[in-house]
């Protein structure tokens, strides 16, 4: 999971192995075979590969699936990989088994007063179901107030969000090509 992880945040990001490997000072063969599961990178190269990519470290570490034919395809409950932080005002948990598809879906846990001030621009299509709570989102300068049960999408456009309300707003996102 590790390895098509690593290769699918570098495809999104449009970058060769050489350019990943000039990047971290490693040579192009070490980036390969990484992305092919057959070197495992220390916990400071994946590290780099956080810095890199843009996500946090967590990313990399995922409880292991205990049943082999759900490998890939299911997504338990307990075992989501969280990104993010309660400090930060927003929790996100990977829906995903893993990052290798055309898209990514995260469960996306927003505490109240929780804002992104500064308007994110990603070269994605995006869309997202309010699953509770009172979420604000301004896609391409317009306000939209959403609520349990409304949804939204969007492409490459500038956004921020927020949420208003007095109680965590939870927000299933699916983003294409997967971002995290």
């Amino acid at each position: 999971m590790l390895a098509s992880d690593i290769r699918a945040l570098r495809k999104a990001r449009g970058l060769t192995l050489a350019e990943i490997a000039l990047k971290l000072d490693r040579s192009v063969g070490w980036v390969s075979q990484v992305e092919r599961g057959l070197s495992i990178p220390s916990l400071g190269d994946l590290r780099a590969f956080a810095d890199l990519f843009g996500v946090p470290l967590s990313l990399f570490f995922s409880h292991d699936v205990p049943i082999e034919k759900e490998r890939g395809v299911v997504v338990r409950a307990g075992s989501r990989r969280t990104l993010g932080t309660s400090e930060s005002g927003l929790v996100e948990e990977l829906l995903s088994p893993d990052l290798g598809g055309s898209f990514e879906m995260v469960r996306s846990i927003f505490a109240p007063g929780a804002e992104l001030k500064s308007e994110q621009l990603r070269p994605t299509e995006e869309a997202g179901y309010i699953a509770s709570g009172i979420f604000e989102i301004e896609i391409a300068g317009v306000w939209h107030r959403l609520v349990e049960g409304d949804s939204f999408r969007f492409e490459r456009k500038p956004y921020r969000w927020r949420n208003p309300g007095t109680e965590p707003a939870v927000v299933i996102w699916v983003v294409s090509p997967p971002v995290y």
